[in-house]
């Protein structure tokens, strides 16, 4: 039948265009390829329908909304803390002190090394003493010589008294004796402070510690020639600074001084101007342990109108002599007592320009974010919440990204690690 199908098509072809038959054959031939032309557009917009139309129909069908997202919530954890407040600020030496020549000379040795500590009286430096040595004995030598004018002067008053007794001897003649006594008294007691000075002047050429501490660098090698005196362009051989105790110095800034000040007359922190002992604890710079323990033992008398700081000080004990002074550091004061404390992951507080915020899920599941004020981080990633929150507020503390103010989410509970928080935090 396909043959003969063939071949009425190939006669169709070869037949004159005049031909009925031939014509009922090309109309059958043209239809089939129009309607088979209708057939394939019909099964592309049917295809193109239901990938657009159908793709965006099938979420309505299936719920109405996309599913909210899912978030972490947890209650903040509340612990018994104090408080803080930290500062940053350097070490200061106590003490400091700088040796100078007392008297003029060569120096002959060096009885230290450079940067290490030394003791009270302890030896430093000698200046050549030969030149004060023979001033010490000629200072003697004419001690003596006024000593023995006195002693003369003395006995030839006493004979002058005993004959103007007997009235062998006129008052003139006894009252000149006994200028003569005066005179050699004076001569005697001049002798004597020049002996005094000289011997002082010796002991200045043995220049010691005159405190405890650390000794810097010599100035001047042996053999220079120092200057003494009590003038200004005096020799400077070396300097000591005191270690054990050391100074802790600092800014407070006028809100956090004010803040205290509130704290003290409130009666719940002591008040360092009326004589009370502010425990602190210090670090150096880099350390992670508040392992220095110290106080507050001076408040400056007046804001700098420059920064509006004010300079507080603190006393740490150094009895390792590990502290050098110039080192940077940091302090916290304490601001509160013992009281219920507030704390959150640190990375679910966000930012929004200056304010710090936690985002929180509502009842009906709906993200409230709240404006907080913190406090310090204590542990690893602990943060304390001052005010901003409630203890029964749901906090997000995972999937922030996926969190819009306002927006539904999909709340699952879960649970704030406090295992990083010290033992010392909870006092």
């Amino acid at each position: 039948m396909a043959e003969k199908s063939t071949n009425q098509a190939r006669n169709a072809a070869s037949a004159p265009e005049n031909d009925p038959a031939a014509t009922e054959t090309r109309r059958s031939r043209g239809g089939s390829t129009v309607l088979l032309l209708l057939i394939v557009a019909a099964l592309i917009a049917a295809g193109l329908a239901y990938r657009y139309w159908g793709f965006w129909q099938a979420p309505e069908q299936a719920g109405g909304q996309p599913p909210a997202p899912e978030v972490t919530v947890a209650k903040p954890i509340v612990r018994e803390i104090k408080q803080w407040r930290e500062f940053t600020g350097q070490f200061e030496a106590q003490d400091s002190v700088e040796v100078r020549a007392r008297v003029s000379g060569y120096l002959e040795s060096r009885d230290f090394v450079d940067g290490e500590i030394v003791k009270k009286g302890e030896l430093l430096f000698v200046i050549e003493p030969r030149p004060f040595e023979l001033a010490l004995e000629q200072a003697k030598a004419t001690l003596a010589q006024s000593k023995a004018e006195l002693k003369l002067a003395e006995s030839q008053l006493n004979r002058t008294s005993q004959l103007r007794e007997k009235d062998f001897a006129a008052q003139a003649t006894l009252d000149e004796r006994q200028a003569q006594v005066d005179t050699a008294k004076a001569a005697v007691e001049t002798a004597e402070a020049a002996k005094q000075r000289a011997e002082l002047d010796l002991d200045y050429t043995h220049v010691v510690a005159p405190m405890a501490g650390r000794v810097s660098e010599r100035e001047v090698s042996v053999g220079n020639l120092v200057m003494g005196g009590a003038g200004v362009s005096t020799t400077l051989l070396t300097n000591i600074v005191s270690l054990d105790p050391i100074y802790f110095v600092f800014d407070v800034s006028e809100s956090d001084a004010l803040e205290y000040q509130r704290l003290v007359e409130a009666g719940e922190l002591p008040s360092v101007r009326n004589g009370d002992r502010i425990e602190i604890e210090g670090q150096l710079t880099g350390g992670r342990e508040w392992n220095l323990k110290g106080y507050i033992d001076f408040v400056d008398n007046q804001f700098n109108a420059s920064t509006g700081t004010i300079r507080w000080r603190a006393v740490f004990p150094n009895p390792d002599m590990s502290i050098t002074p110039g080192q940077f550091g940091r302090v916290r004061i304490p601001i509160s007592k013992v009281e219920p404390t507030m704390l959150v992951p640190a990375a679910a507080v966000t930012s929004d320009q200056a304010a710090k915020q936690l985002y929180t899920v509502n009842e009906e599941d709906v993200v409230v974010p709240k404006t907080i004020e913190p406090g310090q981080i204590i542990g690893d990633n602990l943060q304390i919440v001052r005010s901003g929150i409630e203890p029964d507020d749901r906090v997000i503390i995972n999937g922030l990204m996926r969190a819009r103010p306002g927006a539904k989410v999909t709340p699952k509970e879960g649970e704030i690690d406090d295992s990083s928080l010290p033992e010392s935090a909870q006092q």
